[in-house]
């Protein structure tokens, strides 16, 4: 369901949520109500980490690729990876 509702909201800019909604087949208050929740603590979490790698990125002019940028989150002490996934 949450695919769905991330998608009517990526184009509510486009489209009509209410059109979109009845597209999806979902419900618009449904929307409504998922839209004014909270970010879940992963959805944070992931938040934090993406503008951290890409503050990495930026600092490294745009050259680093994915060990690079895990290299340096280590030396940061920021924990990214598989093994953080599966705690």
């Amino acid at each position: 369901m949450t695919e769905k509702y991330e998608f009517i909201d990526g184009e509510s800019d486009t489209f009509a949520v209410q059109r979109t909604c009845a597209w999806a087949g979902v419900s618009t208050s449904g929307f409504y109500h998922w839209s004014s929740r909270p970010l879940s603590a992963t959805a944070e979490r992931r938040a934090e980490l993406k503008a951290i790698i890409q503050q990495v990125f930026a600092d490294s002019h745009e050259t680093y690729g994915y060990r690079r940028v895990h290299a340096a989150l280590q030396r940061m002490n920021v924990q990214a990876g598989r093994s953080w996934y599966a705690l």
